[in-house]
């Protein structure tokens, strides 16, 4: 960022977690009006690696000491397209939850009740754009964990298909399901920031694959007249929040007058995708995380008397308690004895969550449906009830199972003045429509323009 066009020499420590450098505001808008990122301050969610100048900690005590000696590759997409690395932001510890409670820095709040969670597991980028300290910022999402916290948040999230950007660098947790994720305060910000981070990184991460990037920026044209939009009925389940349910349901009427097709929809596999989540991810998780063994980087703890010693306490005292649970789960369905009747299963009802959605989008173009079953809740109401917590990502999860892109736009308030985010998710490598439809909605209200503190 050049020194004419903003201080930089002042840190601000906040409701995000980290430490932030100040920005000039109109500065950054300007530039993203006209589809630039050049000086344009972006926040990192700790997860994803920058050489040298911050450390990389993915929120936990294990990787306290860790920087790294390379850039992610979205990192320097950023930088060759003229944007500032700003500061690193909170998470729940390597990635592992939704409220972002969990990290060995701190709990981050939400900016418009701090006495409620910001989502997780990237709460502290959600916050960061939020709150004004960031107009942009990049996550990752595994199981929705950029767009719950933007619902949250009041802000825009979005998960691109997986493969569309690079995982090279992001700090592994579960690799087949891990995709980066941008925030911003405006559909039309969050394509820019996709614009510059997408495309193949065939030297560094084989799963990125080589399809034509559009120009993201010209599909927002606010026409939605023929969309075929689909309400998937299971979306709608018993338990959720009144308002969360009007909100999108309103919103679909909306979209009906302005030209789309709005039909019911039905993904009967959905309900099973938490469970198979729970399968899947921690099994993942408890393989990538086997490298932090105390011996090449991290945490390493002095006065163990043994090799296995060294293993067992470097664990022991780097690792959280979530973390724990997610390893354990994970080395269990990942056993002798147990792989078939658990790992195994769940791939194959994971293939046939991809099958439904095949099959749905033969005839509609996007998805509609919350983003969350609830607003934000309450610091500590579920930290005690693991599978209540496990819930808030429900209506996110089916995104990552089938690789789908996906994002999250506001859609309004509670009578708390709570932000509701709604969801719209659509075919592999079609982020265009996704973006249109969330753009068209957007248009129609000012409520990406709030703030916290703001009369809603």
């Amino acid at each position: 960022m050049s020194s004419q066009s903003s201080d930089v020499s002042r840190q601000t420590s906040d409701s995000t977690g980290a430490y932030l450098n100040r920005y000039d505001v109109k500065a950054s808008m300007d530039a993203l009006a006209n589809g630039s990122l050049k000086d344009v301050p972006v926040a990192i969610k700790d997860i994803i690696v920058v050489a040298n100048d911050y450390p990389s900690t993915a929120a936990s005590k294990i990787l306290e000491p860790f920087k790294s000696p390379y850039d992610a590759t979205v990192i320097k997409k950023l930088s060759e397209a003229g944007a500032v690395i700003t500061g690193k932001t909170n998470l729940d510890e390597f990635a592992m939850g939704s409220s972002t409670e969990n990290s060995a820095l701190g709990k981050t709040v939400n900016p418009w009740d701090e006495s409620r969670v910001p989502g997780g597991s990237s709460g502290g980028s959600a916050a960061a754009v939020a709150s004004g300290d960031a107009p942009l910022a990049l996550g990752t999402d595994t199981g929705g964990s950029v767009r719950q916290p933007a619902a949250f948040c009041g802000v825009v999230g979005f998960k691109p298909t997986y493969g569309r950007v690079s995982r090279y660098g992001l700090v592994a947790m579960a690799s087949s399901l891990d995709q980066a994720g941008m925030f911003g305060r405006k559909v039309e910000d969050v394509a820019t920031l996709l614009q510059a981070v997408a495309g193949p990184d065939q030297e560094h991460d084989a799963t990125s694959v080589d399809q034509p990037i559009p120009d993201f920026r010209k599909a927002l044209t606010g026409d939605v007249k023929g969309l075929k939009v689909g309400l998937p009925k299971e979306y709608f389940i018993d338990g959720i929040q009144s308002e969360v349910e009007k909100a999108v349901r309103t919103a679909a009427d909306e979209l009906k007058a302005a030209g789309a097709e709005v039909t019911e929809v039905s993904l009967p596999h959905t309900k099973y995708s938490i469970a198979i989540y729970y399968i899947i991810m921690p099994a993942e998780s408890s393989s990538n995380l086997a490298r932090y063994d105390g011996i090449r980087y991290g945490l390493s703890v002095p006065d163990a008397t043994s090799l296995l010693d060294t293993y067992l306490e470097t664990r022991e005292q780097g690792f959280g308690d979530e973390v724990k649970r997610r390893i354990m789960l994970g080395t269990y369905v990942l056993s002798a004895g147990y792989y078939d009747a658990y790992y195994k299963k769940a791939e194959a009802v994971r293939s046939v969550i991809r099958q439904e959605f095949d099959e749905v989008f033969k005839n509609v173009d996007v998805l509609l449906t919350p983003t969350t079953p609830t607003t934000a809740f309450k610091i500590g109401e579920k930290t005690d009830d693991p599978l209540r917590m496990y819930l808030n990502d429900i209506f996110t999860v089916p995104a990552n199972l089938a690789g789908l892109p996906a994002i999250s736009v506001p859609a309004g308030f509670d009578k708390q003045g709570l932000p509701i985010g709604l969801q719209l998710m659509g075919k592999q490598w079609d982020e265009e429509t996704v973006l249109r439809t969330a753009h068209a909605y957007e248009s129609k209200h000012d409520w990406h323009a709030k703030s916290p503190g703001d009369s809603k």
